[in-house]
């Protein structure tokens, strides 16, 4: 008797034993999945921004590595995209958290139901875009491109300004064999001789313009008639559910980032020319060819706007969305609630 219940009571101790075990490896779990001080708000494992080489803030925001900063316990991945449609393809299969995009492109995404919402509005494109040909392809005017190869990427900005600008002086696009690559196959086939021009953005509009290129219209000219671009961050919409206060965070990195932009012109310049493979110089011209909003521009009236009152950027998304669906590129254009639903302007609130 008195082995038996000594056998049960060595027992019972084990038992316990392991339930400690146990129960320490799942408070050490927890602790890892929150990867956040005790109090703190919960944080990912890793944030992965998807981006493009555009002069604009968030360029800058990753050569000064603010996000690491403002980040330090997490891992920061930056991935590059060479377009919107690519963005769009990488946001729908849940690669990416943020991501860079240009007007086009999104209203496209927004219409076909991907994923994603609108939290920032990163620039107002002007001169940074623009249809360059080479010097001696006999092309002046738009008039000229009938019977030429003109390159850009489809689905973007450019391609979006592009045929803004041929309806706008009437011309038709029938007329001119457009063809469809992205900015580094472009630049080949320029170098090649395989095409009279192309509607690029930069910095592959310095190098074409470098190598024997001219401006016929930018970007501007284009907008100035009501063909408005512009380039806007979007984040996948699980992961502004669960972490709106990384996203929150997020936009102060950029809104740093556009601030240094503005006051230090000539090292964000310098910081910049590295991502961009352009001289300083070359990469202050490209800087000044844009507008770049910061975070207190986010909800004015002609931007994002409130939740009580959107702003004028879900009407331009809206027009976009009725040009593509006129060009082709959509079936159909979502009312204007569903661009309006889209845009969190709601993250803003009690930042000012």
């Amino acid at each position: 008797m008195y082995i038996k219940k000594r056998w049960q009571s060595l027992l019972i101790l084990m038992l316990a034993g392991v339930l400690l075990m146990l129960a320490g490896c799942s408070n050490s779990g927890d602790n890892k999945q929150a990867a956040a001080p005790a109090g703190k708000e919960t944080l990912p494992k890793e944030i992965r921004i998807g981006y493009q080489v555009s002069p604009n803030g968030e360029l800058l925001a990753k050569a000064l590595g603010l996000a690491e900063k403002k980040f330090p316990d997490v891992k920061i991945s930056w991935l590059k995209f060479d377009s919107g449609r690519d963005i769009n393809t990488a946001i729908a299969s849940g690669s990416i958290d943020f991501g860079l995009i240009g007007t086009p492109p999104g209203t496209a995404g927004i219409a076909k139901g991907l994923p994603y919402q609108v939290y920032y509005l990163h620039d107002v494109i002007g001169v940074s875009e623009a249809l360059v040909v080479k010097q001696d392809a006999g092309i002046n005017s738009l008039q000229d491109l009938k019977g030429k190869k003109i390159a850009t990427a489809f689905g973007s900005t450019s391609h979006f300004s592009l045929l803004t600008a041929l309806k706008q002086q009437g011309v038709n696009p029938a007329e001119i064999t457009i063809l469809d690559m992205q900015m580094p196959d472009l630049l080949a086939a320029w170098h090649r001789g395989d095409i009279a021009g192309g509607y690029v953005w930069q910095p592959t509009q310095a190098q074409l313009i470098a190598g024997g290129g001219k401006v016929i219209i930018t970007s501007k000219d284009v907008a100035d008639k009501g063909g408005l671009t512009g380039e806007f961050g979007i984040v996948y919409t699980e992961f502004v559910k669960q972490y709106p206060h990384v996203v929150k965070g997020y936009i102060a990195v950029l809104d740093e980032a556009v601030h240094y932009y503005r006051d230090h012109p000539q090292e964000s310049a310098k910081a910049l020319a590295k991502e961009l493979g352009l001289s300083a110089e070359e990469s202050l011209k490209a800087m000044n060819e844009i507008i770049v909003l910061d975070a207190a521009q986010q909800t004015e009236a002609k931007y994002l706007g409130t939740p009580g009152q959107p702003g004028e950027f879900a009407q331009l998304l809206k027009s976009t969305a009725d040009f593509l669906v006129e060009q082709k590129t959509i079936t159909n254009a979502p009312d204007l609630t569903i661009y309006q639903k889209a845009i969190r302007n709601d993250l803003y609130e009690g930042n000012k």
